[in-house]
């Protein structure tokens, strides 16, 4: 459990993003915390006004020299002590090295700097729920030790994601100095997100497979936040914890609550159906990798995270239909 007498100095990656700027505004809430390094691709950051606690700056992480200056020039004249590290490409059909240089390889580099660093004691990855296997022989509600998506085939989001997630999971416990925690967060249904799911709602009429219902578990920004901050606050606590949202519903209800019209279909037409409206809206929704999720459903399950960081959601997604 975090102690909330203990001073943080933090640097976030991805600072820019909705998730990000979410996380700045929160810790700038948050007793203890001295000092917030914001960092992003854009040159310019988040609108933080009359707050000297906060410095932003651009870097492009995928720069070794760059991720190199940065922590041991501006963090380490701050003091920073943890790395919050939630930057990777959001578009689901960005693909090639440059994307995964973005996904991966920049962690890799940070978790390489944070290990000889002066300050530096701890680093959190933003990991994601979507890393898990999906079947109807493997169970519906999913611990931290369910079978990961190793499927060559899948997209390179996926491939990334899990390289990434495994990236740090291997690295625990390797330096007496550095902390190592991956928290793998459920679908956040809000826009930039880069979620499968909000961009599907986009559409007024939902075209779902006939026959199924599965369940959904849905995240806010605001837990998401939340979660990472107690994350980043636990200290001595490693490993890796599911974050689950408070919204938990069937596919239906999803559609129904977002205002949309839901229309069952067969699955077989579901895929080209997808592709096409894909290409004629510049959509970035894809049947194919939600498939299985549609048909058989997934709920991370947040006992170890209650447990070990006291994260329990509580804020429910913004409905439209509220």
């Amino acid at each position: 459990m975090s102690d909330p007498a203990h001073t943080s100095r933090l640097l976030i990656t991805g600072a820019n993003t909705p998730l990000g700027e979410r996380i700045v505004r929160q810790l700038l809430r948050t007793p203890g915390v001295e000092d917030v390094i914001g960092v992003g691709f854009e040159a310019e950051g988040p609108v933080i006004t009359n707050e000297p606690r906060f410095v932003y700056r651009a870097v492009d992480l995928t720069s070794g020299r760059q991720a190199h200056e940065l922590l041991f020039g501006l963090a380490r004249d701050h003091k920073t002590e943890i790395v919050l590290h939630t930057a990777m490409h959001r578009g689901l059909h960005a693909q090639g090295g440059r994307v995964h240089a973005q996904n991966v390889e920049a962690l890799r580099e940070l978790l390489t700097l944070a290990e000889r660093h002066p300050t530096l004691r701890r680093l959190v990855l933003r990991s994601y729920g979507e890393v898990y296997q999906i079947r109807n022989d493997l169970p519906t509600l999913i611990t931290e030790d369910h079978p990961l998506n190793m499927q060559p085939k899948a997209p390179q989001w996926v491939r990334d994601r899990v390289e990434a997630d495994l990236t740090a999971c291997a690295r625990m416990g390797l330096c007496d100095d550095l902390e190592i925690a991956v928290l793998r967060l459920g679908e956040i249904l809000a826009p930039g997100t880069g979620s499968q799911l909000f961009d599907y709602l986009e559409a007024p009429i939902c075209l779902r497979p006939a026959g199924y219902d599965p369940m959904m578990n849905l995240l806010s920004l605001d837990d998401a936040a939340r979660a990472l901050i107690l994350g980043a606050q636990a200290w001595g606590v490693q490993g890796v914890f599911n974050i689950p949202g408070a919204d938990t519903l069937p596919l239906t209800e999803v559609i129904h609550r977002w205002g949309r019209v839901g229309l069952p279909v067969s699955s077989a037409v579901l895929t080209p159906i997808y592709r096409l409206r894909r290409r004629l809206r510049a959509s970035e929704f894809s049947y194919g990798m939600n498939r299985r999720r549609f048909h058989y459903g997934a709920v991370l399950d947040g006992g170890r995270a209650k447990e070990k960081l006291g994260y329990t959601p509580s804020q429910r997604v913004l409905w439209p239909t509220a």
